[in-house]
């Protein structure tokens, strides 16, 4: 039998469990994808970024793109104590107001709007966040800056992208006294890299931690209170890097009690 209206007024309302691992949401790819006897589009992600996270005590939920993109992401937020934007194709050059430049990827609108839609909504909530890659460059664009959109013009180095599905290594220097650094360490940092693109103007609100010899910046911090730290790297590619995905459990933790304290009234 159906339940009446003042049974569904009188339902315990759902709270957060203090006990509860924090729940992190990390965006995917949509990608043609192959399984036993299917070829069809579905989300995907390397499984090295969700390790990362349940090797640093997060539960990982994976965010698919959307068709509704703004209130989607308002649901999904609602269960999220942190959120990771993940690597991938080039960021749309119309959102930062460029041309098309004949290298960048062809336009991938429905996880620009999602991931847009997600990183506006986090900080709404100053729920903690991770860019990684294009994660980076999407959130410096989502603060108003600019991207290169071919950094062998703009540097003249291919040394950010060598091709074949082969990480390159490169040396930056984190600066001292940045988030940053209270995870990774001041001075000099190998990472791995693959990217064709990086940040030109940086977005408003944002202050370079890292740079490449060359000037470039590898990573930045949003200034205040807010925690968002970006990395122009992969960290998920190297176990000594899950720091950075464990400085996030870490604020996502916090993000959850402060939660819980909100719904009780503390």
């Amino acid at each position: 039998m159906a339940s009446n209206a003042s049974e569904l007024d009188a339902a315990p309302v759902r709270r957060r469990d203090p006990a509860r691992k924090p729940v992190i949401g990390l965006t995917t790819y949509l990608e043609q994808a192959k399984q036993g006897v299917w070829d069809v589009r579905a989300a995907f992600l390397p499984q090295q970024y969700f390790d990362s996270v349940t090797a640093s005590g997060g539960i990982a939920v994976l965010l698919p793109p959307q068709p509704d993109p703004d209130a989607a992401a308002d649901a999904a937020l609602d269960g999220l104590d942190g959120l990771i934007l993940t690597g991938g194709l080039d960021v749309e050059p119309s959102l930062y107001g460029a041309e098309r430049h004949p290298l960048t990827d062809p336009a991938r609108p429905d996880r620009d709007a999602w991931e847009f839609a997600l990183f506006r909504g986090a900080e709404e909530r100053r729920m903690p966040v991770l860019a990684i890659c294009r994660g980076l460059q999407l959130v410096n664009v989502a603060r108003g800056g600019t991207l290169h959109q071919h950094l062998p013009e703009a540097l003249g180095t291919e040394r950010y992208r060598i091709g074949g599905g082969v990480f390159a290594t490169n040396e930056v220097a984190v600066d001292e006294g940045s988030r940053l650094a209270a995870l990774v360490g001041t001075g000099s940092l190998d990472v791995h890299s693959y990217h064709h693109q990086g940040i030109d103007r940086l977005g408003a609100g944002l202050v370079a931690t890292a740079r490449t010899d060359d000037g470039l910046v590898q990573a930045f911090e949003s200034e205040g209170e807010g925690y968002v730290v970006g990395v122009q790297w992969h960290p998920e590619e190297n176990r000594e890097d899950r720091r950075l995905f464990a400085g996030l459990v870490a604020e996502a933790s916090a993000f959850a009690a402060r939660s819980i304290r909100h719904e009780v009234g503390a």
